[in-house]
């Protein structure tokens, strides 16, 4: 499948398993305006991320547009595009749900569309019961919140690390720590995807998520009360989820019985491989 690709704005994930899937060229442009000295019937589909088109001067190609437009629709852009030859991606649900919230959105078809983790790098090198190291990922929440994290863990006796999204840190580290750990608790905002603890599922390590249920609860943010998840992606295999403090400690002690029942890795490879969402991806073009 041929894809022309309008590479001006592309998270450095998503684009990088664009590149890896092994069913699909890219043909990258670096500007709407190449379009008008481009034969685009030679193409299966023209791909923009990030920039709005006007799709009613291509009758006969077919579009698709995001999910970096903006975090809620703005009418200019969806006006240029709400048209039968395109359609738009988000990376999950409750952002398609979120969209569809806003009259400008109610004529515009939107596919969920996650991209590929890469689970052949994010891989278990250990049994479980061989690692031993234990991490919280911290992400834009209360500092109220992480210190009775850090505390509890204190108490029972428990190293850990902190990775902070806030600071720098380097993915190799990240991905070293990953394939060392037993498991992780997360304190995180909204996710659209949530690359960073999908790649530790991928290592096969369970979580322990802190969840939100509104957007609002993003530290520094100004966002209205509309809900959110801190994981779009996630079910029973991966570990245990909860949303209030008074939970914590109930949670904390059931996830830690079970650490080694959980099956994050398998969860993944089901949901979020390079093959299956670059089947999703070639699915959604078929089926315009």
């Amino acid at each position: 499948m041929k894809i022309l690709y309008v590479h001006v704005h592309m998270h450095i994930k998503n684009h990088n398993a664009l590149t890896k899937y092994k069913n699909i060229e890219l043909f990258p442009i670096y500007s709407v305006d190449e379009l008008e000295h481009i034969d685009l019937s030679t193409y299966d589909i023209v791909y923009s991320p990030h920039l709005p088109i006007q799709v009613d001067k291509y009758p006969n190609t077919k579009f698709l547009f995001g999910p970096h437009f903006s975090v809620f629709p703005e009418k200019d852009g969806i006006s240029l595009i709400d048209k039968p030859n395109s359609k738009y991606l988000l990376p999950s649900k409750w952002t398609i749900d979120l969209w569809y919230k806003f009259d400008t959105c109610k004529d515009l078809k939107i596919e969920p569309l996650p991209f590929g983790v890469e689970t052949d790098r994010f891989n278990e090198i250990k049994q479980i019961t061989d690692r031993t190291e234990v991490f919280i990922y911290f992400k834009c929440r209360k500092q109220s919140e992480l210190e009775k994290v850090k505390n509890r863990l204190e108490q029972i006796g428990i190293k850990y690390r902190i990775f902070d999204y806030n600071v720098r840190y380097s993915e190799e580290e990240y991905l070293f720590f990953l394939q060392n750990a037993k498991y992780g608790i997360c304190i995180g905002r909204h996710e659209s995807q949530g690359f960073a603890l999908e790649e530790a599922l991928s290592c096969n390590v369970p979580l322990l998520i802190w969840n939100v249920s509104s957007m609002n609860q993003e530290e520094g943010s100004c966002y209205d009360n509309y809900y959110g998840t801190t994981i779009p992606y996630w079910d029973k295999r991966c570990g245990e989820y909860f949303y209030h403090e008074c939970e914590f400690y109930t949670k904390l002690d059931l996830f830690l019985s079970n650490l080694e029942t959980y099956k994050p890795r398998e969860y993944v490879m089901e949901n979020l491989s390079m093959d299956v969402c670059e089947n999703r991806l070639i699915e959604i073009i078929e089926n315009f």
